[in-house]
């Protein structure tokens, strides 16, 4: 294709660019030229594109038209190429935080956590819609009031009914109701001997199908790739679950490889939406959203490599939670884009996210560099209110680039978060923003083709869906100048996001560029082609991911149909705690205004 190349972007050095709000640095809408695609169309398409001249002829129109060529195959960029998002450990200051030592046991940093919690823990919720906490839980095991194994039976029983003809909810691929009950028998035993391990014993935890946990194969939300990589053990972050107690209780629906946003499975059904079933739940992560949106469980893991413990937590009105690249064990994950994913936290309040975050982060004795671990701290989030001049990074012309219902939430929670506690927004230009999004493209794609090659030639596509066929296709016809220039992308990112918190805190975005859209049944057998909505939904996602950096989403509010809003914060590297801190301050001011879903499971009520 070289006699067809096409003019490419040439890039100034990224320190002559002006990061002013004034800046004339022009922002780059995403200008996705693609239809959707799906049923017998679909079909139609993945014959051309894998066909060797017409594919070949299709990949280069597709990429040509939607500006990977002029901003990534052919630009020509100064920058050295930066081919993983690690971060050097600085002094952060953090106000309001304790610091844990990360050689204790998940236990006993679970301890440490709720202490870090306010007394009076789940009163501001009593007069409104209420989620089921992990503290719920353990109050309520300690009380006497019901047993770990109680609760699994009624977890069981909503699986069942959640996955009937009548909602055909598509949470789990798979769970296994002997181990359910094993687990919780064992964890009902503890409370009754008075010797619970800690607060999580007994607390259900779902897991995404992407992170290896014992009795289950790891599908990868595929039906074919489990045969090829076994599961012979517990990832460590589940294993640390493990270790507290939790109950594990499955493995969750999601996205084939990771590959889309919409969690739309053609082998495992479609994720519904709790607040609409009609609607998609967003993705990868779609079931582990999905099923703490419903109740069944308060906490779910996720693996985030593009936005996807984040994006479907916004889509379901839940808290997602990516920390700094690094600082949760990637270990028995699968690695299909291992400079980007990482394992996230889903979870229906901060405190919770909080809870489990300090029993899974990495600990001195597997991070590779122990002269480098960073400070682990908690934040001390009865004293959030306490936080001082806070500084938001806000970006207006990428902050407006969503719908009206999602920026009129988005603006009238941080006018609330400036007017109660003083914190300030200031305005900037973040620069490069689609140059970003189509080099995290290029990253993400090229990492999980190379992870792939192995198996690509031996397996049956039949057992593929046509919308992972096509992503395989177009991940697959990136070039190394493509792969080192988007590392060359991100090496400019990494500069420019170094000197926006020289002077904020955090950024400021929406979670989303759309709330939750209509589900079509044509999709269903083969999965969906919809660029247009997958864009504006990763909008905001991608530098959490190529950057490494850690990012949290929280519900806002609710769209004109009733869909949930997102608002999300992207911190410093490794200022988890300041993070949850602002989080945990706006649900509080929030969390009154909170709906109750249409598919709920009141897991502890009647017990």
């Amino acid at each position: 294709m070289a006699l067809f190349q096409s003019r490419g972007k040439v890039y100034k050095l990224a320190q002559e660019i002006n990061l002013d709000a004034d800046s004339d640095e022009g922002y780059t809408q995403a200008n996705v030229k693609a239809p959707r695609v799906a049923g017998f169309l679909a079909k139609i398409f993945v014959w051309i594109l894998e066909s060797w001249m017409l594919g070949r002829i299709l990949l280069y129109i597709l990429k040509k038209d939607n500006l990977i060529h002029k901003l990534v195959s052919f630009a020509e960029i100064p920058e050295p190429p930066l081919f993983t998002a690690s971060h050097a450990i600085e002094d952060l200051k953090e106000e309001k935080v304790t610091y844990i030592d990360p050689n204790l046991s998940p236990a006993e940093r679970v301890k440490e956590a709720m202490e870090c919690l306010p007394p009076n823990l789940g009163a501001a919720a009593e007069t409104t819609f209420k989620r089921w906490t992990v503290h719920d839980f353990w109050k309520a095991y300690k009380s006497g009031e019901t047993t770990p194994l109680k609760v699994a039976q009624k977890f069981l029983a909503a699986a069942k009914d959640s996955s009937d003809s009548h909602l055909q909810m598509g949470f789990f691929i798979n769970y296994d109701a002997e181990d359910i009950l094993r687990q919780a028998t064992e964890s009902s035993q503890r409370y009754d001997r008075g010797t619970p391990i800690s607060v999580l014993d007994g607390v259900l935890v779902a897991v995404k199908d992407e992170i290896d946990c014992l009795p289950y194969p790891t599908t990868g939300g595929t039906k074919w790739l489990h045969k090829v990589r076994q599961c012979t053990d517990d990832a460590i972050c589940v294993k640390k679950l493990r270790s507290c107690g939790a109950i594990l209780v499955g493995k969750t629906n999601m996205h084939e490889i990771g590959s889309g946003t919409s969690g739309i499975n053609p082998h495992y059904g479609p994720t519904r939406n709790p607040y609409n079933v009609n609607k998609v739940s967003g993705g990868s992560s779609s079931g582990s959203a999905a099923v703490v949106c419903a109740g069944l469980c308060p906490v779910a893991l996720g693996v985030d490599g593009g936005g996807s413990v984040r994006m479907p937590s916004a889509l379901c009105g839940v808290v997602g939670f990516k920390p700094t690249s690094e600082r949760l064990p990637s270990s028995g994950i699968l690695p299909l884009n291992w400079t980007v994913g990482m394992p996230g936290i889903i979870a229906g309040t901060i405190e919770d996210v909080l809870i489990v975050y300090a029993a899974i982060a990495n600990d001195t004795s597997s991070y590779p560099y122990k002269a480098l671990l960073p400070g682990f701290n908690l934040p001390l989030l009865k004293c959030s209110h306490l936080l001082s001049d806070v500084k938001f990074a806000k970006y207006e012309k990428w902050f407006n680039d969503s719908s009206v219902d999602i920026r009129n939430c988005c603006d009238d929670a941080l006018q609330k978060l400036s007017k109660h506690y003083g914190w300030k927004t200031v305005e900037l230009t973040i620069p490069e923003i689609e140059e970003m999004r189509l080099a995290h493209y290029v990253t993400i794609g090229s990492e999980c083709t190379t992870f792939l090659a192995t198996h690509l030639d031996n397996i049956n596509f039949g057992e593929m869906g046509y919308d992972t066929r096509v992503a395989l296709r177009v991940y697959g016809s990136f070039s190394s100048r493509e792969y080192l220039n988007a590392q060359r992308i991100r090496k400019r990112q990494m500069y420019f996001h170094n000197e926006i918190f020289k002077r904020a805190d955090v950024i400021v975005t929406p979670t989303t560029g759309v709330t939750a859209y209509a589900l079509k049944s044509d999709a269903f057998s083969t999965g969906e082609l919809d660029y247009i909505n997958g864009a504006a939904l990763v909008r905001f996602s991608i530098s959490g991911n190529f950057l490494g950096l850690p990012a949290v989403t929280v519900l806002v509010g609710y769209d004109k149909g009733g869909m949930p809003v997102g608002l999300q914060f992207i911190g410093k590297p490794w200022s988890e705690a300041t993070l949850l801190h602002i989080a945990f301050a706006l649900q509080v001011l929030l969390i009154k205004s909170y709906r109750k879903p249409e598919v709920f499971y009141d897991i502890l009520k009647g017990l």
